[in-house]
């Protein structure tokens, strides 16, 4: 019995805090039906962060929120547009689409914000990497090849690596393998790696795209758990491609 009132009593607290901090209302049903579980998934993505500024924690806790509500972002962007059409709200709004996968109704909203306002070269970016996403590499290259250089050379290396995925979907192979390779020497992570060496591995080129798997590998290693979390599929593609390239 006394277990049994102190977990009523630690639901009526975790279900009070939640309230009171207008936590997402979904939590007030996993404490209610989990019980003792509930409460301390409940502690730890939303009591616990506010006391630690790990950012582990903030990773998990934000990962969880999107399960618990998806289309939360999307929500709250569209009321935003709703109170003011603006270039700003149409940009958030493409952003929230794009984090979601909704590709074409987020390259739609960035043509809208661009229409709205001259447009800076980050704006274009999104559009052209919504256009790719969406199934049209044709528009996103023309996109990208009308850019004047950025100020930042990182900037400039993403900017490469998307026209890059551009002239890899349209075919111009050669091209593309000059841009990922330049990309790759200088970018950090490994995407520009992985994909220069799914196109050489599409070109019957296997031998070629060992030495850029191994390259992976080692940059897997030298991540921690959470930034190799971020591009798992990715990483994991690139550790059975290279376990079956040495296995043959």
């Amino acid at each position: 019995m006394h277990l049994i009132g102190l977990s009523l009593l630690l639901q009526i607290a975790c279900a009070v805090h939640c309230v009171r901090n207008h936590r997402n209302g979904a939590w007030l049903m996993v404490i209610l039906f989990f019980s003792v579980l509930g409460c301390a998934a409940y502690a730890w993505f939303e009591i616990l962060p506010a006391y630690m500024g790990r950012r582990e924690v903030r990773a998990v806790k934000a990962a969880a929120s999107r399960k618990l509500d998806p289309e939360r972002d999307i929500r709250r962007a569209r009321e935003a547009l709703e109170v003011a059409d603006t270039a700003a709200n149409r940009t958030n709004l493409g952003d929230a689409l794009a984090d979601a996968g909704q590709w074409d109704e987020a390259a739609i909203h960035y043509t809208q914000a661009l229409a709205k306002s001259a447009g800076d070269r980050a704006s274009k970016v999104k559009l052209a990497r919504a256009e790719l996403e969406s199934g049209d590499p044709a528009g996103a290259r023309a996109l990208l090849e009308g850019l004047a250089p950025s100020g930042s050379p990182s900037e400039n290396d993403r900017t490469a690596l998307l026209l890059a995925r551009c002239l890899d979907d349209l075919g111009d192979t050669d091209a593309a393998l000059a841009l990922y390779r330049d990309v790759g020497e200088r970018m950090a992570g490994a995407e520009a790696q992985c994909r220069h060496a799914a196109l050489l591995i599409r070109l019957g080129r296997r031998h070629e795209a060992l030495p850029l798997l191994e390259e992976t590998e080692r940059r897997a290693k030298r991540l921690d758990r959470f930034e190799r979390g971020r591009d798992a599929e990715m990483y994991d593609w690139a550790a059975r491609t290279l376990a079956e390239i040495r296995s043959a």
